[in-house]
């Protein structure tokens, strides 16, 4: 099935197979150059990150405290805003380093903002917002009939298979721990996973999350900084995982693949 008067399978990327290396080039002073941009780039994009990361907890939370929208957006003043900014700026330019096709990059800085915007909220609130799950979803999805290393076929297929699997381990993790083990929140950004990464890299980006988190979580208990008791968010290394298939995704195939 073809869409957009194209050539393009519905189950496939676009040009070539998932293993093989499609890293776009760029004349040594132009790929400087673009780096550069997307680090500044990302600086900005961080500003918004921390605006949203505030106004949103307000909005659901908090209704009463709410401020003007704009209000919200401001220079860093603390120390998670200033970490936000620097985070969005080191991955968007170490995106540029590693894409595929000139579409594809802005695409894919726009996932890593969302998943950016996850991981803050997630890390003080225990929360994933529908609010950011279902329209960062249903812009996937629409994005998925562009870019190059994916298409709607693999986007509703990892789309499903994301939300499947987690579904699974939450209903699991309820009937054996009780209520808040691991929240509804989960099963929905495994989803957005899902279309941002599509069928053929969901099982690795689901797997490196889960490792991300078992890894982290264990250093957390033993160095006494949580006990068993308390809850720990998941989301945020899911995101991770996320983030890292999304810059280096083809890389961390071939590896598992050779």
């Amino acid at each position: 099935m073809n869409f957009l008067g194209t050539s393009r399978p519905f189950f496939s990327p676009s040009h070539s197979t998932i293993t093989e290396n499609r890293q776009f080039t760029y004349p040594r002073y132009n790929q400087q150059m673009l780096t550069a941009v997307w680090f500044i780039l990302g600086l900005l994009l961080g500003i918004g990150i921390n605006g949203l990361a505030d106004f949103l907890p307000h909005y659901r939370l908090q209704p009463a405290l709410i401020r003007p929208f704009f209000s919200y957006f401001h220079p860093p003043r603390s120390s998670r805003d200033w970490l936000t900014l620097a985070a969005t700026a080191v991955f968007l330019a170490l995106l540029t380093t590693n894409t595929q096709h000139w579409l594809t990059l802005p695409f894919n800085t726009l996932y890593i903002a969302i998943l950016i915007l996850i991981i803050v909220i997630d890390l003080e609130h225990k929360l994933i917002f529908n609010q950011v799950t279902y329209p960062g979803t249903a812009v996937v999805l629409l994005g998925s009939f562009l870019v190059d290393d994916n298409s709607i076929g693999l986007a509703l297929a990892g789309t499903a298979v994301g939300g499947f699997i987690f579904y699974v381990i939450y209903w699991v993790g309820s009937r054996l721990f009780g209520d808040g083990a691991l929240g509804f929140g989960d099963v929905k950004l495994a989803m957005l996973l899902g279309a941002m990464l599509g069928f053929h890299r969901i099982f690795f980006g689901l797997l490196l999350g889960v490792l991300l988190g078992g890894l982290i979580s264990l250093l957390l208990l033993l160095t006494r900084r949580v006990s068993r008791h308390d809850a720990l968010p998941y989301g945020q290394y899911l995101a991770l995982g996320g983030i890292v298939m999304l810059i280096w995704g083809q890389e961390i195939i071939a590896w598992y693949l050779a």
